[in-house]
Parts: structure tokens; C-alpha cells; sequence
């Protein structure tokens, strides 16, 4: 996994800071295998509560991390509740680490 252990805990405290202390983050796609270079960090939010603003939360954790990375590509999809089942969160799911 290429990400920082820095890193790694500011992802960590931005998703409790918007989902509460059970939410789960997972690390997918280029930056979870060790020999790459370069790449986007794509991150999988998840929580067990319904959110009323799915795209709002999406919109702050995004403006969290980039205040707290800089301008990096950062590409973050959230799963709560009611998100009915889409083929990235399988993805993410299967292919991800769990920070």
C-alpha cells in the first residue's frame, strides 16, 4: 500500500470526523499495490447510518483531505445505508485494503 502511515491516520480521522466512529475506509485501485508509481487515491467510505445528503458528505470529506494533502487527484465514493448495490463498492470490496 503506498500511502504514508500519516496519511493513512488522516484519512481514518476525516472518515469518523463525517461518518461517526464505526465508519470503515478502504484504499483501492493503483495506490494499494506496493511497486506502482504515482496514481490517484481512490477511497471507499462506508457507514451503517442512512445519510440525508450522500453527495454533501462526499463534498466535505473531499474538501478535508485535499486541505490536508494538497492538490492531489483523490476520487471517493460513500456507501451508507440505503445505497443500493453498485459495481465499484463490490470492487472496491474485493480488490481493497481496509485502513
Amino acid at each position: 500500500m503506498r500511502l504514508t502511515d500519516e496519511q493513512v491516520q488522516i484519512i481514518r480521522s476525516t472518515a469518523y470526523r463525517f461518518l461517526g466512529d464505526k465508519a470503515r475506509v478502504c484504499l483501492f485501485g493503483s495506490r494499494v499495490k506496493d511497486n506502482g508509481k504515482g496514481g490517484d487515491i481512490d477511497l471507499c467510505f462506508e457507514t451503517d447510518q442512512v445519510l440525508v445528503n450522500r453527495a454533501e458528505v462526499i463534498c466535505r470529506i473531499y474538501a478535508a483531505l485535499v486541505l490536508a494533502f494538497g492538490d492531489r487527484k483523490i476520487d471517493i465514493v460513500v456507501k451508507d445505508a440505503d445505497t443500493p448495490p453498485v459495481r465499484i463498492f463490490q470492487i472496491a470490496e474485493r480488490t481493497g485494503v481496509y485502513l
